[in-house]
């Protein structure tokens, strides 16, 4: 896979060996999670917002009400900043000054476009609900088209796309190597807890097999 071309807005600049440009780096970043935190402006005053995403492709989408203040203004094609990251060990070092943490992450810079046909609407939110849940769009009741109308997604192409990722143990200044205390990593793991089925639900109904997984 070809590597996305850094911008000036996208070059990793501190810590530049940590910057990544390669789909495959980027793409795991993107699949591996499902929040994501929007940046924009309305009207001079900055927000950041979080909400659920994800990718098909060179794109990702999310989704809303029709009526969010944060849909509408981005559906106007106003500039947004879209992140995602993720914290994978914590990093102790010999000195307070160097502990840090490992982490992936990706910023995305652009403008987000309507999705507007009614059917490839409804494939986006297909393939959403099933990215979340294996074959779970089937086994719900059909979406009616109000509902649909009331539903905006926005996507967002990967033009300006960058990660930085940091791996590793500590580094810690040489004279401190000898210094008596545990340095090391600490490993930190998001799953998925037992599902817990909803009190109104009819007997009889099993819980499926891939919701702990």
């Amino acid at each position: 896979m070809d590597d996305f071309a850094p911008t000036e807005r996208t070059r990793v600049k501190r810590l530049f060996a940590r910057g990544r440009y390669d789909r495959e780096t980027i793409y795991g970043i993107l699949d591996d999670g499902m929040l994501c935190h929007i940046g924009y402006a309305i009207d001079g005053q900055p927000y950041v917002t979080p909400t659920l995403y994800w990718r098909e492709g060179d794109r990702v989408y999310w989704h809303g009400s029709a009526a969010s203040r944060m849909l509408r203004h981005l559906a106007t094609g106003a500039p947004l900043c879209l992140t995602v990251s993720h914290m994978d060990a914590l990093i102790l070092a010999r000195s307070a000054f160097h502990h840090s943490a490992n982490y992936r992450s990706v910023m995305i810079f652009g403008s987000a476009t309507r999705v507007e046909d009614a059917a490839d609407k409804t494939a986006r939110l297909e393939t959403f609900v099933n990215g979340l849940y294996p074959g779970r769009w089937n086994e719900l009741r059909p979406m009616t088209d109000q509902e649909l109308k009331a539903t905006t997604v926005l996507a967002l192409d990967l033009d300006e796309v960058s990660a930085k990722v940091r791996t590793g143990g500590p580094v810690d200044d040489e004279e401190d190597y000898a210094w008596p205390t545990w340095a090391g990593t600490v490993p930190l793991e998001t799953r998925r807890g037992a599902p817990e089925p909803c009190p109104r639900l009819p007997e009889g109904i099993p819980t499926p097999p891939n919701l702990g997984d």
